[in-house]
């Protein structure tokens, strides 16, 4: 039975990212590819850790707070802590967005009321 690996040219354009970025999260110490002389060898875990660091990405989470998720992982893979400190950072993040959203609709009612002003004045300007 042959093990599949990955190099990192083959991981980045499997998920669309560049090398950099992979030897950046390497550098965070978030993958841990084995080398053989100066290539990187990366493995199926390597893969779906990446998988896992971008869409964490696009959920919102730092990446120490990934980094934080693939410890409690790496010291117990069914780990009660792991699932409740996932549940409390995905309370927080959603609190956060939450947060953004009411100011982001405030703001949008501010430019409203701008732009309606605008409109007004430009009108009256037309009636003289």
């Amino acid at each position: 039975m042959t093990i599949q690996t990955f190099s990192i040219g083959e991981l980045a354009k499997a998920l669309d990212i560049t090398p950099r970025s992979i030897r950046f999260y390497e550098e965070q110490g978030l993958l841990n590819p084995q080398r053989h002389g100066l290539v990187r060898v990366y493995f199926k875990k390597d893969r779906v850790r990446l998988k896992l660091i971008l869409r964490g990405k696009r959920l919102g989470f730092s990446l120490a707070e990934t980094k934080t998720l693939f410890e409690l992982y790496d010291r117990n893979h069914n780990s009660k802590v792991q699932l409740e400190t996932m549940l409390l950072m995905t309370a927080e993040k959603r609190q956060h967005m939450l947060q953004q959203l009411e100011d982001i609709q405030m703001l949008m009612n501010e430019l409203d009321e701008v732009e309606s002003r605008c409109k007004e004045e430009l009108t009256a300007f037309t009636q003289i």
